[in-house]
């Protein structure tokens, strides 16, 4: 059984996290008992709802355990099976962690899913035919629920989630505009992503020149807000919501870090009789399927382009995330493990 390097978190950050939080360990891969399967993991996937759970706080989800592997999505390669309907060679994407190879237990088997990479790349099955995909079609389809015609505004729009919100919103026929921060990355919404218009939230230094930005590309207003991050970018887009508009609440970014994002006009909740609903998309598998096919044949037909900032090896899955949270990936943000 092969050596397996891991990264463990070892202690709790106070404000943004560092390096001097996760600690890089060599363990060796135990024995397969009946009904195990061990993966050897090609992408490890990271996300930014890993820093809430970093905290010791009451959450949706149990923290994530000191002086253990960080959770995390993964997709590899099934190198041992002892389990039926897993056989060497499987491509198989689950929640293996921070680590290079992954037993996964016979009561944890059910989460595998296995892939087909011939026609989509292996790596997208973290991304836009994965969790972010699958969260970007939950709010869309389920709580936005638009028409053909609406106008939707997205942040964070040109990663993982936000570059699968667009895709499926231009399908249903709806006008999308994004948000995102650098002109580099709103050239790739709009030029790349077909969104109808981008806005670059870093030229804007308060939420009042933000909100008269998105004004101009959205002069009939919104009906359908995605929110990924928060804070200014949210109340800059709350005046321009029309009446009965709805908001999908997915993370909330602006925030992990413990900084206060207060809502600058709640009234207009009422006033525009607004929907706001948060959700967490492992709490409707019942969508999976449906989503992933869609997102699927989107991401096989060239539809929806998969753009990817790829780290290099299992050290390097830190500062990767570092930079996530900072802001410096380019779409989906993945490490590379082979």
């Amino acid at each position: 059984m092969p050596l397996n390097r891991q990264i463990h978190l070892i202690s709790r950050p106070s404000g943004p996290p560092g390096l001097d939080n996760f600690s890089l360990v060599s363990t060796p891969t135990t024995d397969l008992e009946e009904g195990e399967v061990l993966v050897r993991h090609h992408y490890l996937s990271l996300d930014p709802y890993m820093r809430g759970r970093m905290n010791d706080a009451k959450s949706y989800a149990q923290p994530q355990a000191l002086n253990q592997t960080m959770l995390g999505g993964t997709v590899g390669e099934v190198i041992a099976s002892r389990k039926p309907g897993f056989a060497v060679g499987d491509k198989v994407v689950g929640m293996g962690g921070w680590q290079e190879y992954g037993v996964v237990p016979a009561a944890m088997t059910g989460m595998l899913r296995k892939v087909d990479d011939s026609s989509i790349p292996l790596s997208a099955y973290l991304g836009a035919v994965g969790m972010p995909g699958v969260t970007a079609y939950y709010g869309l389809a389920h709580i936005i629920a638009p028409k053909a015609g609406d106008t939707l505004v997205v942040s964070a729009a040109s990663g993982a989630v936000g570059s699968a919100f667009g895709a499926l919103a231009k399908a249903r026929g709806c006008q999308v505009v994004g948000v995102a921060g650098g002109a580099d990355k709103c050239a790739y919404v709009v030029n790349e992503l077909g969104f109808d218009a981008c806005v670059d939230y870093k030229q804007h230094l308060d939420a009042a020149s933000l909100s008269a930005a998105l004004q101009a590309v959205c002069p009939q207003g919104v009906e359908g807000y995605f929110e990924n991050v928060g804070g200014m970018v949210m109340n800059a887009v709350l005046p321009l919501m029309n009446a009965f508009g709805r908001v999908a609440v997915c993370g909330m970014i602006a925030g992990y870090n413990g900084t206060p994002i207060p809502m600058a006009a709640p009234q207009l909740i009422l006033m525009q009789r607004l929907r706001f609903q948060g959700f967490i998309v492992s709490e409707h598998p019942q969508v999976w399927p449906a989503a992933l096919a869609e997102l699927g044949a989107l991401v096989a037909s060239g539809t929806l382009r998969v753009r990817e900032t790829i780290a290099q090896g299992i050290e390097s899955a830190p500062q990767a995330f570092l930079g996530l949270l900072g802001g410096r990936n380019f779409g989906k943000q993945l490490v590379k493990l082979i």
